[in-house]
């Protein structure tokens, strides 16, 4: 019981962490680790127990699923080439270096090396996704940055079982047997999560029930996740496609109203979900630590060459793979995307789960060598990564200057603003001429959306009227918020304006269908 009042009080603390850390700018994850650690030092605080399930099972696939609903489909095709080329040559050269640091600074044999150097390898789309989220980057490196780590995960995963099964079997993992796994992995996680976000799209587009409808949003993630582990296929991988899938179809899959309940219902889970696992990490690190109390301080020392080699590997591929790039399209060389992009590699939670996922003993039974410094080092690593990069990525994109100014970010916003009204108002004069409504109520809307203009125009905040006794009114307010979520959908899918710009005027206009009632 001791336990479960330990994480309702992470939560607790993890609100208070949220509240100073929008104050102090600095990222929420970076500070919920840094909390965990300090409750885990105080005197009394019992040593929680987190098994693999609770990480894998119940935490990961919303907080993966969420996170990949918020890469935009346009974006991703833009980045595809260096996300490929990050998801399987960084994780494969992130390995090889831990394996060789490892074996050089460890007592740890090369088969745990190689283990711990696959869990390593690959950025996690949790920590990256809510370390990026507050921050202004422009929408292609927010993609790429997101991409590559929702995407290398199955390089790593593959890495991973491969190094598993070397260090509890002793045996040798033939090219044959790798390749076939590979394409289980990847393949198999591929299919169910397109038949997850299909079976997901086609019950959602059926229910009018909000409640029922959030329920479903909320199942999806963890369905896909289990039916892709059942059938041996990557799970991270198939929540990841389907929520990159759904996320296309946001607009389509159910009304404003319960489409506004289920992201609210979301937004809740994500945070207590991150607030607890962050928590957790750090509450962690100092059971792990106590448990091997005879190491000394070494431990240290050894997770800080092994975060240092894994940032060093990926700031030298990154910056050979962009100065390549840039020399192909005769670009002048720069460093600030790279840079930032580079230092946008954090660890979190995949590696946490599988690190859990470590059995006690071989197939022969004796203990598996060195299972606690993994998971001490695992740890470890993911404490600094999130600390180091988490409190300096923000300073980073300030000083490259790639951040989007906040007076461009309003002004493309006023722009799509004004060009949906406009198409709004449009419509509404072809009602006119078409004499489909009274005119009292198209004068009435006409003076509504012309005010709407200039509100925008001046940047004015009074509130319009709305007052008619016209049956047909909500209706027709109706048809031109729709013709005006078309609008917006053109300008994003021509490149006009970004994703981050069609969520939130989205959401404006979902307010506005919502405070009409009912359709």
């Amino acid at each position: 019981m001791r336990g479960v009042e330990t994480v309702l009080f992470l939560v607790v603390v993890a609100t208070v962490v949220a509240t100073f850390a929008n104050r102090l700018r600095v990222p929420a994850p970076s500070l919920l680790v840094v909390a965990g650690i300090v409750v885990g030092l105080l005197p009394g605080v019992p040593a929680i127990q987190v098994t693999p399930d609770i990480i894998s099972l119940i935490v990961l696939p919303p907080l993966l699923f969420a996170a990949g609903e918020e890469l935009p489909w346009r974006d991703l095709r833009a980045v595809a080439r260096p996300v490929a080329a990050l998801s399987v040559g960084l994780v494969l050269l992130s390995a090889a270096a831990v394996v060789g640091i490892v074996v050089a600074v460890t007592p740890m044999p090369v088969g745990m090396a190689f283990v711990l150097g696959a869990m390593l390898a690959s950025t996690d789309p949790v920590a990256v996704t809510a370390l990026a989220r507050r921050l202004a980057l422009p929408p292609r490196v927010q993609a790429l940055i997101q991409a590559e780590s929702l995407f290398n995960d199955a390089t790593s995963l593959l890495l991973f079982r491969v190094a598993l099964f070397m260090a509890v079997a002793g045996g040798a993992a033939s090219w044959g047997k790798t390749l076939s796994e590979f394409a289980v992995l990847a393949g198999g996680g591929l299919v169910i999560g397109v038949l997850t976000a299909a079976g997901a799209f086609l019950i959602r587009r059926r229910t009018e029930d909000p409640v029922l409808e959030t329920v479903v949003a909320l199942v999806t993630p963890y369905a896909g996740y289990v039916l892709a582990e059942s059938f041996g296929g990557s799970g991270v991988t198939a929540v990841v496609i389907a929520s990159v899938l759904l996320g296309t179809q946001a607009e389509r899959l159910t009304t404003a109203r319960i489409r506004l309940q289920v992201g609210a219902v979301y937004e809740t889970v994500v945070f207590l979900l991150e607030s607890v696992v962050f928590g957790l990490i750090g509450l962690q690190l100092p059971a792990l630590v106590r448990r091997l109390a005879g190491t000394g301080a070494w431990w240290l020392l050894q997770a800080v060459a092994i975060a240092a080699t894994l940032m060093l590997v990926r700031l030298l591929l990154v910056f050979v793979l962009s100065a390549l790039r840039q020399r192909r399209g005769g670009e002048r060389p720069s460093w600030q995307v790279p840079a930032v992009v580079s230092w946008a590699g954090a660890r979190g939670v995949v590696p946490l789960a599988a690190a859990l996922s470590l059995p006690v003993a071989a197939l022969d039974g004796s203990a598996l060598p060195s299972r606690d410094l993994v998971l001490l080092l695992t740890t470890a690593v993911i404490v600094i990564t999130l600390v180091v990069q988490g409190f300096t990525l923000a300073p980073l994109v300030r000083r490259a200057g790639i951040a989007l100014d906040p007076a461009d970010i309003r002004h493309e916003q006023s722009r799509a603003r004004l060009a949906i009204a406009e198409a709004g108002l449009s419509h509404l004069e072809h009602i006119a001429e078409t004499e489909s409504a009274p005119g009292f109520v198209v004068d009435q809307l006409r003076s509504s959306w012309q005010a709407r203009i200039d509100r925008i125009r001046l940047d004015d905040d009074v509130e319009e009227t709305e007052v008619s006794r016209y049956s047909g009114y909500p209706a027709l307010r109706r048809e031109i918020l729709d013709v005006e979520a078309a609008e917006l959908t053109r300008l994003f899918e021509s490149d006009a304006i970004t994703d981050a710009t069609r969520r939130r005027i989205q959401r404006i206009l979902d307010l506005e269908h919502a405070g009409l009632g009912d359709d």
